[in-house]
C-alpha cells in the first residue's frame, strides 16, 4: 500500500516537472520566435508608401501603373573572413535578411537600390573569400523576379581610390552588372549610377574612363530634355532618352562641411556632428560635386557612406538624402527609404527596422522572468501569493 502510494506521488511529481519543463520550452520558443521573426513583421507592417503631391488628381489604375515603388538602402557591410567573428556575422546577417525579406513580402517594391559598401572587406578579400561573401549576399537578398535589384559600388567593395584596381572593379561589375555612368530607365524615370570612388579628379585611368562615361551620358540627357541653356549642336544623332530629370545614385555624398545641420533621430550623434568632413574620404570633393550638379542638374541625389541620415539642399534646389546604414552593426536604429517616383515627381518616406536595444531588452526581461519562474518552482523563491498568505496567517494568529 505504501509502495503504491509512493509510486503515485513520484508519478505526479514527474508529471509536474515535465509539465513545467514544457511550459518553459514554450515560453522560450515564443520569445525566440517573436524576437527573431515576428518583430520584423510587426515593425515593418507600420510602414506605408508615401503619397505623391499629385496623387489626389490621379485615379487608382493610373497611379499603380505610372508610379515606381522603390526601396533604397545602404551600407550593409557583410563581414568578411578577416575581421568578421562568426557570432557577429550570424547576428547581423540574420537581422538584415529578415528585414529585407519581410519588407519585400509586405511592401512588394518594383525595384531595390543598395547604395554601396555591400561588403566590409571587398577592398582586400581573396577570390575565395569574395566568392563566399557573394554567396551569402545572394542568399540574404534573394528576391522574386518581379523585383529588380540594383547595386552601387562603394569604397569597401573595391577600396578607397588608392586601393582601387581594375581587377576589383571588374569582379564587382561581373556580379552586380554595375558600370559607372550607367543609365537605367524604369517607367520613364532616369537613374544615373555613379562610381563616386572614381571621382578623385587626379586623372587616373579608372577616373578618366568613369568621367568620360558620365560626360557622354550627361550630353544624352541634356539633348533629350532640350534645356534652354544647352546647345542643340551635336544632338541630331544622339539617342533620345525620356525627358525626365535624372536621379543620381552614388555611395559618397556630395561635398558638405559636416553633419552639423542634419536632424532626426537617426542623424549622426551630437558629438560627431561638428567634426569636419574630409574631402575625397568622407564626402566628394567640391570640384567633383560641382561637376555632377552641372553635368546632370538632377532633381534628387541619393547617397550613403556616413551610416547616418541627413538631408541637404544643393544650389538651393537639389535635395540630397544620405541613407543610414541597414545593419545593426553600424547603428541601433537602422532604416531604409521608401520612394514613390514618377517622371516628374517623387515622395520619400523612411521605414525604421526593429531597434537592436529593444530586442535586447525583451531578451533580458524574458531571461529575468525565466529565472524567477525556475526559482519559484524549486521553492528557492517564495511566490508573492504564498508570501502574502503567510503574512495574513501570522497576523490572525497574533
Amino acid at each position: 500500500m505504501l509502495s503504491s502510494s509512493s509510486t503515485t506521488v513520484k508519478n505526479l511529481t514527474l508529471k509536474r516537472r515535465l509539465c513545467f519543463l514544457l511550459k518553459l520550452v514554450c515560453f522560450v520558443s515564443s520569445v525566440l520566435i517573436f524576437c527573431e521573426f515576428l518583430i520584423y513583421y510587426v515593425v515593418i507592417f507600420q510602414c506605408r508608401w508615401p503619397d505623391l503631391k499629385g496623387g489626389a488628381h490621379m485615379n487608382e489604375k493610373e497611379t499603380s501603373a505610372s508610379v515606381l515603388k522603390a526601396i533604397i538602402l545602404a551600407d550593409t557591410h557583410l563581414l568578411g573572413e578577416i575581421k568578421g567573428h562568426w557570432l557577429d556575422k550570424l547576428r547581423r546577417e540574420w537581422q538584415m535578411e529578415r528585414s529585407f525579406q519581410t519588407a519585400l513580402w509586405l511592401l512588394q517594391p518594383d525595384i531595390v537600390f543598395i547604395l554601396g559598401d555591400v561588403f566590409d572587406e571587398g577592398k582586400w578579400s581573396s577570390p575565395q573569400a569574395w566568392a563566399d561573401d557573394v554567396r551569402r549576399f545572394q542568399k540574404m537578398f534573394k528576391r522574386p523576379v518581379s523585383t529588380e535589384l540594383v547595386v552601387i559600388v562603394g569604397n569597401h567593395d573595391i577600396g578607397f581610390h588608392y586601393e582601387m584596381t581594375t581587377y576589383k572593379i571588374n569582379r564587382f561589375e561581373k556580379v552586380f552588372n554595375f558600370t559607372s555612368g550607367k543609365l537605367i530607365t524604369r517607367k520613364g524615370i532616369n537613374f544615373v549610377l555613379v562610381n563616386s570612388v572614381a571621382l578623385e579628379g587626379d586623372g587616373c585611368a579608372v577616373c578618366r574612363t568613369s568621367e568620360a562615361k558620365l560626360v557622354a551620358l550627361s550630353h544624352k540627357l541634356n539633348c533629350s530634355q532640350q534645356k534652354p541653356n544647352h546647345s542643340n549642336k551635336g544632338c541630331s544623332h544622339v539617342e533620345k532618352l525620356p525627358a525626365s530629370e535624372p536621379i543620381l545614385l552614388q555611395h559618397y555624398p556630395l561635398y558638405r562641411k559636416s553633419d552639423v545641420e542634419c536632424t532626426g533621430e537617426d542623424s549622426a550623434p551630437p558629438e560627431e556632428k561638428n567634426i569636419p568632413f574630409k574631402e575625397k574620404y568622407d564626402v566628394l570633393s567640391q570640384e567633383a560635386s560641382q561637376k555632377l550638379l552641372w553635368w546632370f542638374q538632377p532633381r534628387l541625389i541619393l547617397s550613403g557612406h556616413t551610416h547616418s541620415a541627413c538631408e541637404v539642399l544643393h544650389m538651393g534646389k537639389v535635395p540630397e538624402i544620405s541613407v543610414p546604414s541597414f545593419s545593426w552593426r553600424n547603428r541601433n536604429n537602422p532604416s531604409f527609404i521608401m520612394g514613390s517616383i514618377t517622371p516628374t515627381d517623387f515622395s520619400l518616406q523612411k521605414c525604421f527596422l526593429p531597434f537592436e536595444s529593444r530586442v535586447f531588452t525583451i531578451y533580458c526581461a524574458a531571461g529575468a522572468l525565466l529565472v524567477i519562474l525556475v526559482l519559484a518552482h524549486v521553492q528557492l523563491l517564495t511566490p508573492p501569493f504564498y508570501f502574502a498568505q503567510r503574512l495574513i496567517s501570522k497576523h490572525k494568529a497574533v
